[in-house]
């Protein structure tokens, strides 16, 4: 056994470095906060346990062509992300999707989303009706909205059955289960409607209509100073390229980062921080930044911040499969490569397909496919929370189960001359009712352990931006915890 200090060269403005810090997780929130640390001037080492960084945010290769196998784009409605690829280099690579146009297949066709929704709740009725979404019955239950007396929220509701009590299930059934799972890959009844859609949440105080919310909602989001911009953002070569430019720039700021490296044991001391890593190694350092699962942060905090490791098992998350395929366009029907394509479809869940969406990434993507321009890249996505059956199929099922869903949806007959499929066990954290008040019982606990923070998907949203956010809250408090100290040690 051999004992390490977190080192490196870094030092704030005075000279000073603020600190030495442990990051324990490589994926993108791990990745930002050790970025903003070493720009703080602290000395940085990042422990990842798996193979590679960037989490769920992993660029690949299928058939020659370069593709997304998890996350694809990013909120450019939030600045964080976009900040992070500008300062790591890449702001040049930026692109918004070449296409936005997507479309749900339900009841047996694949039918426009209707305009004016806040994460699938009908602003306009009219819109709605005319996408032919709803059955004539879900459209008369709808508007009642308009004649019902105010719905009571309370502190938190679940957003399905918020929605439900206001609009009817077959709003919940067909337009706001596939947006939310498209986030979440969880179940609308039982998402926190506060933790979730927090606008709609103040507008459901505030607005005895939801539908009259809704439109106020996007009022609001039409006046703000972002509103003339794409919604999303890509990067060509893949948004998988950001964790990578990210750790580049971490390790010419002189962080050390380390893959294959779990974290067996974490401990205070005296003096800070004390790790045993799965290399044998004893890490010593100021303060820590927790940026791992629910899982894994449960297992460490266990003897340090009881009382956090207690709320974290309790987190539960969601599995999914995303199935790539690459096509000969040659072979390819209108209803994929012609000029109405759009970028792809969701699934509601209660259609009962194996499939939860598919995004035409050549359409969506205008970079996707240039190596070769004769492929057709698209992607399927498999599983949600509580409806994970299908994941314990072979890869061969389930690219055999898209293709079957895939030729129902588009009429697409043709083999693909490339597939892949990548899992996600449990990647994706859920936030049911309550959520938030377990984050910040959490945070009050780890906030009791000096030189101890948390960041991830877990505690502030799953998007890439509030990922990024979390991170670097994480990252300020510990420099301004270090700096208080080392001003006390000097007497300054």
């Amino acid at each position: 056994m051999r004992t390490d200090r977190a080192a490196g060269p870094g030092a704030g403005p005075d000279g000073r470095s603020p600190g030495r810090v442990l990051v324990i997780g490589g994926g993108i929130a791990g990745l930002a906060a050790a970025h903003r640390l070493t720009g703080a001037g602290a000395e940085v080492v990042l422990l990842e346990a798996g193979p590679r960084l960037g989490g769920k945010l992993y660029a690949g290769e299928l058939a020659g062509a370069a593709v997304d196998l998890g996350a694809e784009s990013v909120l450019a409605r939030r600045p964080e992300a976009l900040e992070l690829a500008r300062a790591v280099g890449l702001g040049e690579a930026l692109r918004p999707p070449a296409t936005a146009t997507a479309t749900l297949w339900t009841r047996g066709a694949l039918r426009p989303m209707p305009a004016g929704h806040v994460m699938g709740v009908p602003g306009d009725l009219g819109l709605l009706a005319a996408s032919g979404v709803l059955s004539e019955e879900g459209l008369r239950r709808t508007a009642r909205d308009a004649e019902l007396p105010a719905t009571e929220v309370g502190e938190d509701v679940a957003v399905g059955a918020f929605v439900a009590a206001r609009l009817g299930r077959e709003v919940v059934d067909r337009l706001v289960e596939p947006l939310l799972g498209g986030v979440y890959a969880g179940d609308a009844y039982r998402i926190s409607l506060r933790a979730a859609v927090p606008q709609l949440f103040e507008a459901a105080r505030t607005h005895r209509s939801l539908a009259e919310g809704v439109r106020a909602v996007q009022r609001r989001a039409a006046a703000a100073p972002q509103a003339g911009g794409p919604v999303f953002q890509g990067i060509e070569g893949g948004i998988g390229r950001l964790p990578l430019a990210v750790a580049e720039a971490c390790r010419a700021a002189g962080a050390d980062l380390r893959t294959g490296t779990a974290v067996r044991e974490l401990a205070r001391t005296a003096a800070g921080w004390r790790a045993l890593t799965s290399d044998g190694a004893v890490l010593t350092a100021d303060a820590v930044v927790l940026a791992v699962p629910a899982g894994p942060a449960a297992r460490l905090l266990a003897g340090v911040a009881p009382a956090a490791a207690g709320e974290l098992e309790a987190v539960e998350y969601a599995s999914m499969a995303l199935v790539t395929l690459a096509f000969r366009r040659s072979e390819l029907p209108e209803s994929l490569t012609g000029p109405g394509a759009g970028s792809g479809f969701l699934v509601p869940p209660v259609d009962g397909r194996t499939i939860k969406a598919s995004t035409f990434s050549s359409n969506k993507w205008a970079w996707t496919g240039r190596e070769e321009p004769e492929l057709f890249l698209l992607r399927t996505s498999v599983g949600r929370h509580g409806d994970e059956a299908d994941l314990e199929r072979d890869d061969v099922d389930l690219v055999a189960a898209s293709l079957t869903d895939l030729g129902a949806a588009v009429g697409l007959t043709a083999r693909p001359v490339a597939s892949t499929v990548t899992r996600w066990d449990g990647g994706l954290p859920q936030y049911p009712v309550g959520h938030l008040e377990r984050v910040a019982r959490i945070r009050a606990a780890v906030a009791a352990v000096p030189g101890l923070e948390v960041c991830g998907a877990l505690y502030d949203g799953v998007g890439v931006p509030a990922v990024v956010s979390s991170a670097r809250k994480a990252a300020d408090a510990i420099t301004g915890t270090l700096a208080k100290s080392t001003d006390a040690d000097t007497g300054q």
